[in-house]
């Protein structure tokens, strides 16, 4: 009779809006206003061409076409677009970097950074 919607989960924060504050969120997670807090996030994170973070953020995928100002840890992809800009250190698995992006830090790379932390703690033993 009725057809099944599969609905696909993310949270957004729309141009114009700020929060002061931490998102945590175990779905993918876009921002278009302005974040003054970290962000955990399970799936990926989009920060859009309006968007700003100031704050650390940890994640499975990401986009930046907006701008950060802080940390990032992303276990897979790393994208930063041309218009997008990161001030501060990130640590990815893999990193995509379009002409004309801004990018000042230092970066870590290499391999799952899940199993790079397991491989340092039994080392640490």
């Amino acid at each position: 009779m009725g057809k099944e919607v599969s609905a696909v989960s993310h949270s957004s924060l729309a141009g114009g809006c700020i929060l002061k504050g931490e998102i945590i969120a175990d779905n993918d997670v876009r921002i278009d206003g302005t974040i003054e807090g970290n962000v955990d996030c399970k799936g990926k994170v989009i920060i859009g061409p309006t968007g700003k973070v100031i704050g650390n953020i940890i994640c499975v995928n990401a986009e930046v076409i907006g701008s950060l100002t802080g940390n990032m840890k992303v276990h897979e992809t790393l994208t930063l677009q041309s218009s997008g800009k990161i001030n501060g250190d990130i640590q990815t698995s893999i990193l995509i970097i379009q002409p004309n992006a801004i990018f000042n830090g230092s970066c870590t790379m290499g391999g799952n950074s899940n199993k790079n932390e397991k491989n340092n703690n039994n080392e640490k033993k």
